[in-house]
């Protein structure tokens, strides 16, 4: 109890701070006891609707945030729940509507005060475009755990030794993103293929520049090293993983809207959820679960190549979140049980 305690604790504080936030914002709002415990039930549901989906994100995170040094560490677990939580769940919503409405700031967040409706429209139809940028970016992150020529350990064995085997063709991962959006953009109207595939293009890049700046700065400390100094900056995974944890995120903010269209409600359930998955991104490292488990990070990554095929394929098709969470919720569990197996038959 203790150490859930030490490791959920400020998440529990969190979360008690944000529902009596809630519940006092859906009286004065609504007026009433039931209008209420209607608010409060919404903002239960978001939080527990973004803990689901970004399991996976945790598992994924603690994975790049175990290779840091403490200090980053640290840096990402304080500064990222602000980029996370306020960033993410407020302010990129409403740079969205005031980029998609040409107004400012100020009146989107007029418009999501007193027009929700109008708000969710506008956010909503954005969606083409962040569908391309986020799944490129996530899909590119999943492949490039798979198409690794130096990976060892394989839980799907069939299909993982081959994308291992073939990744020594160059950019060969590229070449599978790029068909795969050319495909689902042939589906579209005009307007609408030429914003997915900017947009995936975009995401692309944002990948191949987030690992051109982690190389470079990997590089400048092994120079370091050689020279005998201790460095170790760690930015390169900080930018990464604040990417990451935008990218996650976009499924989530869209997805709310399907149970509020009020920005305050939104943003207070999907911190609630925000904040618990940084909590289990802090267990993970600490208890070093990721070593334990042998394949639960490979499950992960499955589910972040599917998660993203899910939200290249969603500019076409709309697939409903509680899905794209139950994919990643079984893939997450088969690679734990697994691991269970594999601690057994070791001894």
């Amino acid at each position: 109890m203790q150490t859930l305690l030490r490791y959920y604790g400020f998440s529990v504080i969190f979360t008690a701070i944000c529902l009596a936030l809630a519940g006092y914002y859906g009286f004065v709002s609504q007026g009433t006891l039931v209008g209420m415990a209607q608010v409060l039930w919404i903002v239960v549901i978001l939080s527990v609707l973004e803990v689901s989906l970004s399991f996976d994100n945790a598992v994924v995170n603690a994975s790049v945030l175990k290779e840091m040094d403490e200090v980053w560490q640290k840096r990402f677990l304080t500064w990222g729940i602000a980029f996370a939580v306020f960033g993410m769940r407020i302010v990129f919503p409403l740079a969205i509507v005031a980029i998609a409405a040409g107004i400012g700031p100020m009146e989107a967040l007029d418009l999501s005060l007193n027009k929700p409706a109008e708000y969710e429209r506008l956010v909503s139809s954005a969606h083409i475009g962040i569908a391309g940028f986020g799944g490129a970016f996530l899909a590119m992150v999943g492949m490039k755990f798979f198409f690794d020529a130096d990976k060892d350990v394989h839980w799907i064995g069939a299909i993982e030794r081959a994308l291992s085997k073939v990744s020594n063709l160059p950019a060969i991962e590229i070449a599978i993103l790029l068909l795969g959006m050319w495909g689902i953009s042939a589906l579209l109207p005009v307007e609408d293929a030429h914003t997915f595939l900017v947009s995936g293009m975009l995401g692309l890049v944002t990948f191949i520049a987030v690992e051109a700046v982690s190389h470079w700065l990997e590089m400048r400390e092994e120079a370091a090293r050689l020279a005998g100094a201790v460095v170790r900056s760690g930015f390169g995974g900080f930018l990464y993983l604040n990417i990451l944890d935008a990218s996650f995120s976009f499924d989530g903010v869209i997805g709310a809207f399907a149970l509020s269209n009020n920005m305050i409600v939104i943003a207070l359930g999907l911190s609630i959820g925000a904040m618990f998955v940084r909590s289990m991104t802090v267990h993970l490292v600490k208890q070093g679960t990721l070593a334990e488990y042998r394949y639960l990070e490979h499950g992960a990554f499955w589910a972040i190549v599917v998660l993203g095929a899910i939200m290249l394929v969603s500019a076409v098709v709309h697939i409903p979140e509680t899905i794209t969470g139950l994919i990643g919720a079984i893939l997450i569990g088969l690679s734990f049980w697994w691991s269970v197996r594999h601690q057994k038959a070791e001894g």
